[in-house]
């Protein structure tokens, strides 16, 4: 098979053109995905159950408010990932499937809301499975830059300022960029769902 640098030029654009929406969406950082340490001895089945969006790397596909998430295991060992968002006044769900990608590591999920789409990484870096979650996804695209996607999660709609500020103090020394975080809408919530 020849593979000229004409082919390599419209393989990139391709690539490039169904990555643009997703890029557009978050702030691409050069190079490959950081490598940063999961939860050690990781439990699947403390971390089961509802956890609340806290703060998050900005992302396209959450555009709402009381953005939360529910884990629940199936009786294949797959997970059933049900989120929800409140947008423009209507409760929004979307439910996908999660995994465990390598046994060796149950700390390493990956998650797919399509089955026509691969799973995403998801990452579980620290939890105490009663109050708050650090969770991490990233993409590289060809080695060169990567897109990543950050969350502190809660039990709660809330969580301290002190675990907050920890929790991103993990990330960053995870080399992990989180000085675009914004803090998730998690008031009035209640009188919606």
């Amino acid at each position: 098979m020849t593979v000229t640098l004409g082919n390599m030029r419209l393989s990139f654009t391709l690539v490039l053109a169904l990555l643009l929406p997703l890029i557009s969406a978050q702030v691409p950082h050069w190079g490959p995905c950081p490598e940063p340490s999961v939860q050690a001895s990781f439990s699947i089945k403390k971390f089961m159950g509802r956890w609340f969006e806290i703060a998050k790397l900005p992302a396209q596909f959450e555009k709402g408010r009381c953005i939360e998430t529910n884990f629940t295991m199936k009786l294949d060992q797959t997970i059933r990932v049900v989120s929800s968002e409140i947008l423009k006044g209507e409760v929004r769900t979307i439910e996908g499937t999660g995994v465990t990608e390598d046994l060796k590591n149950p700390a390493k999920l990956g998650i797919s809301y399509s089955y026509v789409l691969p799973y995403s990484p998801y990452w579980i870096l620290s939890t105490d499975y009663d109050n708050f979650a650090l969770i991490y996804s990233c993409t590289d695209v060809l080695r060169l830059f990567h897109v990543d996607f950050a969350w502190i999660l809660s039990r709660t709609r809330t969580l301290p300022a002190a675990t907050i500020e920890k929790s991103r103090a993990t990330f960053s020394n995870n080399n992990i960029d989180v000085s675009r975080m914004i803090a998730s809408r998690q008031q009035g919530c209640d009188k919606t769902l």
